[in-house]
């Protein structure tokens, strides 16, 4: 008997305080779909950050007139360290034709050289899971201080800005989410405790009947935990509604946006996360009541 009532209580409050239920499902979606565009934005950032370990490469320019057993050791030494996936000699020649290939029809600007001015180099793939701002740079020192090695160029600044960049957002994100959850969850709160004073006659009613804390207070947690499905339900519909309506017409005229992943799996979980946050607030608005 206890569950049935308690579910038909809960319904009955939610349709007699409807207003103030509505402004806090609302007040509840409106978080959540902050929370989602913050996951959003990180999880992109992320995959498209996953891709550069690909692109990476650092270049080492050698001395000039260093050949044979000289360039064997460079290369043998490179190639002994555990971060290192490939190393591809290019000599000048093949650097000029590389150059003109890129150039394409403006090669011109190199007319009039004379000489080529290009030296020798090496160029050193790194395993993805060693590409950092820190693996690189230890790997540019110690590349430095092999005899043959002229000069080390990675990109330093770009890898170090991307990885503090990301490191960055990822905090502000984290932070983002901890405060607006907190904010939810004293929606969650405020809102059971508002309806629990508004039927504190019934509440004595039942007291009176000896009824028990928990027949007392279950109603109110499923309340919290509807308000808070319903606030997920609310937000998940409001992030479909955006991928549909604004970021699938933008990449049909905007190339950039076809990029933009969409972790349906993720935003899935938005229902479930309205229930815990709005079970959460309705618990500790009851632990702090005392009846």
């Amino acid at each position: 008997m206890a569950a049935p009532y308690a579910f038909r209580f809960a319904f009955q409050s939610v349709l007699r305080e409807k207003w103030i239920n509505l402004l806090s499902t609302l007040t509840i979606a409106t978080g959540l779909l902050i929370i989602t565009f913050a996951v959003f934005s990180v999880y992109n950032i992320d995959a498209a950050t996953k891709k550069l370990p690909e692109k990476f490469f650092m270049m080492l320019y050698l001395e000039d007139n260093l050949h044979g057993q000289g360039l064997e050791n460079v290369i043998n030494t490179l190639r002994k360290d555990n971060a290192v996936e490939t190393v591809r000699y290019i000599s000048r020649e093949d650097a000029l034709k590389e150059l003109k290939g890129t150039l394409k029809d403006a090669n011109y600007v190199l007319e009039g050289l004379g000489e080529n001015p290009l030296p020798d180099s090496i160029e050193l793939k790194l395993k993805k899971e060693a590409v950092s701002p820190e693996t690189a740079k230890r790997l540019a020192t110690d590349a430095k201080k092999i005899k043959g090695v002229n000069e080390v160029e990675y990109g330093e600044k770009f890898l170090s800005s991307i990885h503090s960049i990301k490191v960055g957002l990822k905090i502000i994100v984290l932070t983002l989410i901890i405060i607006t959850s907190a904010g939810i969850i004293f929606v969650c709160y405020s809102t059971v405790k508002i309806l629990f004073y508004r039927r504190t006659d019934e509440i004595e009613t039942y007291k009176l009947l000896g009824a028990t804390r928990g027949f007392v207070r279950a109603p109110f947690i499923i309340e919290g935990a509807l308000i808070g499905t319903a606030g997920g339900l609310l937000s998940l519909i409001g992030i479909i509604s955006f991928y549909y309506m604004v970021l699938l017409k933008l990449s049909l005229t905007i190339p950039l946006f076809k990029a933009i992943l969409f972790p349906t799996n993720i935003f899935l979980l938005l229902p479930v996360t309205g229930l815990f946050l709005g079970i959460t607030g309705a618990t500790i608005a009851l632990g702090r009541l005392r009846f």
